[in-house]
């Protein structure tokens, strides 16, 4: 049980990266950009609305007096933040995905990580669900081989090209019918899987340049939301 609950409090932390990634997509640049973790926090508070007082009851005393003596945000509507012109709306099936793509938005950019949609629930929703496969939703992580992997360093530009050849790579063998039959070779670390796939494995945020899906930036202001608090 202990684990089940540690890993939902991951997810719940992965939701809010997801987010912020999609919306970033489809916004065309940074949600929150902040210069450092309080401006980043300031910045989301603007953007998302001043949290409910339960929320703040679950911080710490000093986090909670600093968040409390911020001016009270309303928020903007998600319709704002995200208007039409940002998606695509050749037809009444597009507007739709539209509606759909800003209601998942919604649920995961929420401050509350108690309030915001799961991982099954956010795979489950109408936007989501129609590219939902529950092998690849059920399959074990990746295992990175080369634990050197973890240490290394590279450019923004080695970063792209080191995503493309992954792409690339992966078109290859979904063409060939690959992708399913391969994966136990991936696991394994497979002479198969690419040096670039090795690379992709070890990204981590700490090497996402000055963006909004780092967020241990707002964990670092919030601290653990304990109830006990």
């Amino acid at each position: 049980m202990h684990g089940r609950a540690l890993g939902a409090a991951k997810g719940e932390v992965d939701i809010w990266s997801v987010g912020c990634i999609m919306g970033e997509m489809v916004k065309g640049g940074v949600i929150f950009q902040g210069t450092d973790h309080i401006d980043q926090w300031n910045k989301v508070i603007e953007v998302l609305g001043t949290p409910p007082l339960e929320f703040m009851n679950r911080l710490m005393e000093t986090v909670r007096n600093y968040v409390m003596n911020k001016p009270q945000y309303p928020g903007v509507s998600f319709a704002e933040l995200f208007p039409d012109l940002a998606f695509p709306s050749d037809s009444e099936h597009d507007k739709l995905k539209t509606g759909q793509a800003r209601d998942l938005l919604s649920k995961m950019l929420v401050i509350d990580p108690e309030c915001r949609i799961s991982v099954e629930e956010a795979l489950n929703h109408p936007y989501i669900h129609v590219w939902y496969d529950p092998g690849e939703a059920d399959a074990p992580p990746p295992q990175i081989s080369d634990k050197q992997l973890e240490e290394r360093e590279h450019s923004i530009e080695q970063w792209k090209v080191l995503i493309y050849e992954e792409v690339i790579d992966w078109e290859e063998r979904n063409q060939n019918g690959l992708m399913k039959d391969d994966c136990s070779d991936v696991a394994s670390g497979s002479a198969s899987q690419s040096s670039s796939a090795n690379d992709i494995s070890s990204m981590s945020t700490e090497h996402t340049v000055a963006s909004d899906t780092d967020s241990s930036s707002i964990d670092t202001l919030t601290g653990p939301l304990d109830d006990s608090q």
